[in-house]
């Protein structure tokens, strides 16, 4: 494969997506470079929306498989691209939709909401979606009788069911990123930075929500360290966030919770998969495409706009 330099790949794919109108999108996991030539950068629901509202024929999608689909499925009229098909994801493949489909029908008389970290084929199951930020607000907008089937991620369902005082029935899932953070590297953190305030997302194990000092969505963390007095912060999430952390706020420290002895570091090998050069072949080749059947994409809609409603 011929490579390039990264700013002579970032000029080339400047240059295609004005000939083609194409929209970038990059998750904020996503590596610097990419971050910083994409045309929106943020969470997964956020990101597509972006892409909806604008006239774009092409998306592309620097993220996982999941994202790309609800991309797909908010715009079934633009061509969504993915810049390595292999960009899967841990949390919506702990929940393979043959198996999820059996766990729901033994247990009728529950709605189900997933997280939108799940596959298109989980959406057709769900009664309506969910995202970290909102997650609370949906379940909480159903009569606390209402029994409640909550997927994929048992850790956030877990999160949800304390501060809601729920007992929604969860599916055994999880985020490898988040559910590998220990709880003696995070004490180890603490002891050595009693300045520092802990910040994590809600994928992450009960301990280390109860360590923490703010909980909340990839978006949430990163508002609260712009907004926060604190100049220094312990982040228990995916890598990719301290690049927009030191961004907007490049006078604070952050420290990342690492998961490997060899680097300070938590990455997601899937997002870490998408890289310039990827990105530019997908642009100019107009492949790996998103296919998804207008069956598939009106059953997986009909949850996401519930959930728009209840969010209102």
């Amino acid at each position: 494969m011929k490579t390039y330099s990264d700013q002579n790949i970032a000029q080339k794919i400047s240059e295609l997506k004005k000939q083609k109108n194409a929209v970038i999108l990059a998750h904020y996991y996503q590596v610097p470079e990419i971050q910083d030539i994409a045309d929106f950068i943020g969470d997964s629901l956020q990101l597509s929306q972006n892409a909806k509202n604008t006239n774009a024929d092409i998306i592309v999608f620097a993220g996982v498989h999941f994202m790309a689909e609800t991309a797909k499925i908010l715009s079934p009229a633009k061509k969504v691209l993915l810049p390595d098909l292999e960009a899967g994801c841990s949390l919506a493949d702990s929940c393979p939709p043959d198996e999820f489909k059996k766990f729901k029908a033994a247990h009728p008389g529950h709605i189900v909401i997933s997280y939108i970290n799940c596959s298109a084929a989980i959406k057709t199951l769900s009664d309506v979606i969910c995202t970290s930020s909102n997650a609370i607000k949906i379940v909480e907008s159903f009569p606390k009788d209402q029994k409640i089937i909550f997927a994929p991620d048992k850790n956030l369902g877990g999160y949800i069911n304390q501060v809601t005082g729920r007992n929604m029935l969860l599916w055994n899932g999880s985020c490898e990123v988040h559910d590998v953070i220990k709880a003696e590297e995070v004490i180890r953190l603490k002891s050595e930075h009693p300045d520092a305030k802990l910040i994590a997302h809600p994928e992450c194990k009960d301990i280390i929500l109860q360590l923490s000092d703010f909980i909340g969505s990839t978006t949430a963390l990163l508002n609260y360290t712009v907004k926060d007095a604190s100049k220094k912060f312990i982040v228990a999430t995916e890598s990719g966030i301290l690049h927009q952390m030191k961004k907007s706020s490049p006078q604070k420290e952050f420290i990342i919770v690492p998961t490997d002895e060899k680097c300070s570091c938590n990455d997601c090998p899937y997002m870490k998969l998408n890289t310039l050069e990827k990105l530019y072949l997908s642009l100019k080749n107009e492949k790996p495409e998103i296919i998804l059947s207008p069956e598939l994409i009106r059953a997986a809609e009909s949850p996401i706009l519930r959930m728009l409603e209840l969010s209102l």
